[in-house]
């Protein structure tokens, strides 16, 4: 194969995997198709709880917030980017389980 040809491709190739990178709006992302795919925000940590092996953390980032379910727990008032699967339950509503 022509090298350009390969090249051409792997650069279509990255541009689709890093689709799923580039950081949504909070209030794009809380939509039923979204639930169960891979999520990407940026924002505000808000919020940050943990019991017993409960923890997570609201983030904010201007259009809306959600909660993260997370075993790591970043400093309130911090900017993070956080990726993981958007869940939706009846009582939390949507949240990101990074």
């Amino acid at each position: 194969m022509d090298h350009k040809i390969i090249l051409g491709i792997s650069f279509v190739l990255a541009l689709i995997l890093l689709a799923g990178c580039v950081p949504k709006a909070i209030s794009e992302i809380k939509n039923e198709q979204y639930v169960g795919k891979t999520v990407t925000v940026r924002g505000v940590v808000g919020i940050s709880i943990k019991i017993g092996k409960l923890s997570g953390y609201t983030v904010s980032d201007g259009t809306g917030d959600i909660a993260v379910k997370s075993s790591t727990l970043p400093v309130e008032g911090s900017e993070v980017t956080v990726t993981g699967r958007l869940m939706k339950d009846t009582i939390f509503g949507y949240y990101i389980l990074s």
